[in-house]
């Protein structure tokens, strides 16, 4: 049987950060690290089918790990992105109230990020929103200078560099089963039947961490979330876009409302919706949502051209709460949780996750030295 340092379980943003985080970290003699991805390339997963948004840290709980690994991460991934060459851009947001009663969730929703130490929100009125963003309709607004976008699968690349250069390999195409929690080490059983040792390992397989804990033997399963499923569609605009900033409404229960955002070239995308599915597979876009995303998007551009919105791509969110429950926090559950030496689980890393892979790595080292 094989034998390595460390394991990295999941190719996605979240899990490449870690692994380029750990191994950075890691003594030269123990950098023995493998980043195992079940799939045949790196982020085709919930990491290429998100907004690609470098979110300021506005929304969460204060106090919660969203809240600091996001204003953390997000300070890491531009600093980043700016070194590594990354495409990206601080294009600013603005989250607007399209009615008067929605001016104090607004405010609460400045409050919360002042909370967070996002301490540059602007709060507009009508005509200084409108000043921005001719096409806009709304009653005020609050400007995120903070928020940008970013090239994720750029920004996956890179990270893999870091990782091989540091010594780490990645293995595609290599599924793990399950695993043997044994005082030598964890024993992963890989799906072709072969085996391999890690003194350490951490589970980042996204939508697929959960069911994957329960299949370590010797983790106890109360220490394991349910998984749900909460897909987003995506609709992408036909022509140019009327905005240079990123678009959001005041927030829905379970997502953060249907979104304009831009990728890099201009080119605009409305979404994501909210959907409670089954599977994590269920992908496709139907048409039957694409009037909710008209009567959605005309409460803040009531100038969208009928005819203008294409069905695009989804995503699924890997959630740890259900539908009317309050949403979960991120769970990094290292040894002082479940006591099991040299495993640390990452649980429900949706959104923020892009923006705080970085800042995930660091307190993924931190749980794990606990």
């Amino acid at each position: 049987m094989d034998r390595v340092d460390g394991v990295v379980i999941g190719a996605g943003v979240v899990g490449l950060a870690v692994a380029k985080t750990l191994l950075e970290a890691a003594p030269s003699d123990q950098r023995e690290w493998l980043v195992l991805e079940s799939a045949d390339a790196i982020g085709t997963g919930t990491s290429s089918r998100n907004s690609e948004v470098i979110h300021a840290g506005i929304y969460y709980t204060p106090g919660s790990l969203k809240a600091q690994l996001c204003v953390r991460g997000r300070d890491l991934l531009y600093r980043y992105a700016q070194t590594r060459g990354i495409g990206h851009q601080r294009c600013g947001k603005l989250i607007v109230a399209t009615q008067d009663a929605q001016r104090p969730s607004l405010q609460a929703i400045a409050e919360k990020a002042r909370a967070n130490g996002v301490d540059d929100l602007v709060w507009l009125e009508r005509e200084q929103a409108q000043a921005l963003e001719p096409e806009l309709a709304c009653v005020a607004a609050l400007h995120s200078p903070s928020t940008g976008i970013i090239d994720s699968h750029a920004l996956m690349l890179s990270l893999l560099g870091d990782v091989e250069q540091a010594g780490g390999l990645l293995a595609v195409q290599s599924a793990v089963a399950s695993a043997v929690c044994t005082p030598e080490g964890i024993v992963l059983q890989m799906a072709d039947g072969s085996e391999l040792l890690a003194r350490q390992v951490i589970n980042a397989a996204g939508l697929s961490a959960p069911a994957l804990a329960r299949a370590f033997q010797g983790l106890d399963a109360r220490q394991v979330p349910r998984a749900w499923y909460a897909k987003g569609n995506y609709f992408t605009l036909s022509g140019a876009a009327p905005f240079s900033r990123l678009i959001y409404p005041v927030p829905q229960a379970a997502g953060l409302g249907v979104h304009l955002t831009l990728d890099l070239g201009g080119q605009a995308k409305f979404g994501p919706d909210v959907q409670w599915v089954e599977a994590a597979d269920d992908l496709v876009v139907s048409s039957a949502h694409e009037a909710d995303f008209y009567r959605e998007v005309r409460q803040y551009w009531p100038g969208l051209p009928e005819g203008a919105l294409q069905p695009g791509y989804a995503g699924i969110r890997p959630k740890i709460s259900g539908p009317n429950e309050p949403a979960a926090d991120f769970v990094i559950q290292g040894p002082s949780v479940h006591g099991v030496p040299g495993l640390v689980n990452l649980f429900g890393i949706e959104s923020p996750g892009l923006t705080s892979c970085l800042a995930i790595g660091e307190a993924a080292l931190v749980a794990l030295r606990a």
